[in-house]
């Protein structure tokens, strides 16, 4: 037997019993609001199954007791950004960004800063795309971009701005001339967000499931393919402290697949996935 073939042996060798999936499973929903169901079972195996290699622990309960003992918090976190879903791209779902430009930009009073929350940013594809959309239209016209995500994996990812070249495909042409650098030699195959736009980008590591930091109030917050993972009262208690920093007439943008209704009535729908605080 090879050397591989030893360690995916024994990686095999640990299964994930019920209890400790149910257990894992609602730690994860009292941390951060997640559902899991049971068909996430073997997710939650193939994430933390190296995990239990790397501490050398022979059963998921082992592993649960050291996540949730009181020196257990880097652990704890390394979890949650295993288990936490990161899927996002360039100028996802484009008639957000359409909206952006033709409702909110063209409406801004001069003079007054424009500020944005990208509420669940992952690795920092959508602030980053929006920054690309303000630098183009605002200039010099002061504007400002808070970024904020569970996992503290992607955002140290976002915070370099440096990615696959492949991701260059979701970019517009003359958007990636003018704010983005290619990789060569050492850095070849990657694609860099330039320094002017990263420092305008504010990234923080938040908790939905938590009070929001002071961060004073936003014209507009993004929370978009987000509440998909999250039961209705939990839907309900983040919508509504988010919206707590939501200056009134502002926006909030959820993920087309997405919806308010029932949710909270602070807010009305002005086309589909963007509500209107009253």
């Amino acid at each position: 037997m090879t050397a591989y073939a030893t360690y995916k042996a024994n990686l095999a060798e640990v299964a994930l019993q019920e209890k400790e999936f149910i257990q894992i499973r609602d730690l994860i929903h009292r941390i951060a609001g997640i559902n899991m169901s049971a068909a996430k079972k073997p997710l939650v195996t193939g994430r933390l199954a190296k995990r239990l290699k790397h501490h050398g622990l022979a059963s998921y309960s082992e592993y649960y007791r050291l996540i949730t003992a009181a020196g257990g918090k880097t652990e704890l976190q390394m979890a949650v950004d295993l288990l936490t879903t990161n899927e996002t791209h360039f100028f996802r779902e484009p008639k957000h960004f359409d909206f952006l430009r033709q409702c909110v930009l063209s409406a801004r009073k001069p003079g007054k800063t424009l500020r944005i929350w990208s509420a669940a940013c992952s690795s920092g594809e959508e602030p980053y795309s929006i920054a690309m959309l303000l630098d183009e239209v605002l200039g010099n016209a002061p504007w400002d971009i808070v970024a904020s995500d569970l996992s503290t994996r992607v955002l140290e990812k976002a915070r370099t701005g440096l990615y696959p070249l492949e991701r260059m495909s979701e970019i517009p042409r003359h958007y990636l001339s003018n704010y983005c650098l290619k990789g060569t030699g050492a850095q070849e195959g990657t694609l860099l967000i330039e320094r002017k736009l990263r420092e305008r980008v504010r990234f923080i590591h938040y908790n939905l499931t938590e009070a929001p930091p002071k961060l004073g109030e936003f014209d507009v917050i993004w929370l978009r393919n987000v509440m998909i993972y999250f039961d209705q009262d939990t839907k309900r208690q983040v919508v509504s402290r988010l919206l707590s920093l939501l200056r009134p007439g502002g926006h909030f943008l959820v993920g087309h697949s997405e919806t308010l209704n029932g949710i909270n009535e602070d807010v009305r729908l002005v086309q589909p996935a963007v509500y209107r605080k009253r």
